[in-house]
């Protein structure tokens, strides 16, 4: 995929998150984070300082729009810190191959994998800052479990409209 195409899905993604995403709030514990997409399909051969650009400057996109002082920031590098090291776990060397993070790429056990420890990462992250207490773990994990949910069934969702 080239870099227009990658900046365009950006783009649309973010805009989503923004201006739909994050005025549905459901419950109160479900905050569905699709921006996390942009991160999770970039290229697997993107240098990482370039990853690590990438996942700052979506950080404090979804920072200023929610003015929540850091925290998506924080989350985003340091989900893009882990992914090549998991994708090193994940993703063999034949799949590697064909740089693209896709159902038809790497196969659905690996994609689950991947998004799954991904987005339970990221939203731990975003929640645990946002609480900043341990008295609040039990709404935190609450929280993360319904929101990655919710966000996991989007990317799955999203690569399995791609393949066919």
């Amino acid at each position: 995929m080239d870099w227009t195409k990658q900046l365009g899905r950006y783009v649309v993604i973010m805009l989503l998150q923004v201006l739909l995403f994050d005025q549905l709030q459901l419950w109160g514990v479900c905050h569905p984070y699709i921006y996390v997409l942009c991160l999770l399909m970039l290229p697997i051969t993107m240098p990482h300082n370039v990853e690590m650009l990438i996942g700052a400057s979506a950080g404090l996109i979804m920072d200023i729009f929610c003015n929540s002082l850091g925290v998506h920031m924080a989350a985003c590098i340091l989900l893009m810190f882990i992914r090549p090291y998991l994708l090193g776990a994940i993703v063999n060397d034949k799949e590697r191959l064909n740089e693209q993070i896709s159902l038809r790429a790497i196969g659905m056990e690996a994609l689950l994998k991947y998004v799954i420890i991904l987005v339970l990462i990221h939203h731990l992250t975003v929640f645990s800052l946002a609480a900043w207490s341990w008295h609040y773990i039990g709404f935190v994990l609450l929280e993360t479990i319904i929101s990655s949910f919710i966000t996991i069934s989007i990317v799955i969702g999203y690569n399995a409209m791609k393949y066919k």
